[in-house]
């Protein structure tokens, strides 16, 4: 696969975290870090500086999309840019607007455009369900009330499960399966506060995240990217690019900080929310190297989990109709 196919869509992709002009410096530095990453996994010089570009405003998507001279490669680019729009939720109309350019100068019409982004779209929209939120409390603050306090089983259960399934998207051949992670990594946290006697609404959790260090449109890109270095690119070339040990990268890499992220929320929640946002970072962190472990253990219960999965089921998993 030429460099400058890789290089232009994972270019457009950071363009698209940057559409809606929100960034703070600790995102911007997330977003810089992923870059890297990703261009030493690829081994594409030049990426690492297009993140740099896309800040200065020195590139534009009537360049980036000219190397991407398919309908498969147009069509995956304008999808991951949807979906890193999506990651935090409904697209502001900055992010509708660098969309609009984007089917423009891939030219795609507004039915195709649509089309591509149905799926990202709704999950998006499934992220939480509505909820009463209990009063938000401050990290370090003490809560009104005491936590319930769930069997630890029920708790190992749904962690475990959510971060299986999460694993399991990572097996699918579609860029919105890892876009399907986010919400549920949501629906995780929420459950796990209602577990101990907590509601919270969307804001608040997300919220939470960002507090232990997992911003959402950064984690969609990284996982996203390595993805697609790891086979979307090749399928959509009419080839694998000997993808299957990066595909394992990313899977590890979705359990993981699904795994760590459900024992934080449930460190946090038992605590009664007490802990600081250093603390929440340090805890994530710490539980992340043994959440990596823990992946080859539960590898037949993750692809078994995959093989009976499609957009249709991880809606309805979402929405709660069908249990994690």
């Amino acid at each position: 696969m030429p460099s400058e196919i890789v290089e232009s869509i994972l270019s457009i992709a950071i363009l698209a975290a940057f559409a809606d002009g929100s960034k703070d410096d600790r995102e911007r530095a997330e977003v810089r870090r992923i870059a890297e990453a990703l261009a030493g996994e690829t081994g594409v010089s030049g990426l690492a500086g297009r993140y740099q570009a896309v800040l200065m405003k020195q590139v534009t998507i009537s360049r980036l999309t000219v190397p991407l001279d398919s309908p498969e490669l147009r069509n995956l680019a304008y999808e991951m840019a949807v979906c890193v729009c999506d990651a935090d939720g409904r697209q502001s109309e900055a992010e509708q607007r660098f969309l609009a350019e984007l089917s423009g100068a891939l030219g795609l019409g507004a039915r195709e455009a649509a089309s591509l982004a149905e799926t990202p779209d709704a999950l998006a929209d499934l992220a939480l369900p509505p909820s009463t939120p209990t009063p938000a409390v401050p990290a370090g603050g003490a809560t009104a009330a005491a936590a319930n306090h769930p069997a630890p089983a029920e708790l190992d259960r749904t962690v475990l499960n959510h971060a299986v399934l999460a694993g399991a998207l990572e097996l699918l051949p579609q860029s919105w399966a890892s876009m399907a992670i986010i919400p549920l990594q949501l629906k995780l946290v929420h459950r796990v506060g209602e577990l101990h006697g907590v509601s919270l609404d969307q804001g608040h959790i997300k919220e939470f995240l960002a507090a232990a260090g997992v911003g959402l449109a950064s984690q969609y890109l990284e996982q996203v990217g390595r993805k697609l270095i790891g086979g979307l690119l090749g399928k959509a070339a009419g080839k694998w690019m000997g993808g299957l040990g990066r595909t394992a990268t990313s899977m590890a890499f979705s359990f993981a900080t699904t795994y760590a992220l459900g024992q934080v929320a449930r460190q946090y929640y038992a605590g009664g929310r007490r802990l600081s946002t250093e603390q929440l970072r340090q805890s994530f962190q710490q539980l992340l190297g043994p959440a990596k472990g823990l992946q080859q253990r539960y590898m037949p219960q993750i692809e078994t989990t995959a093989r009976g999965l499609d957009a249709q089921r991880v809606m309805a998993m979402l929405k709660g109709s069908v249990p994690v």
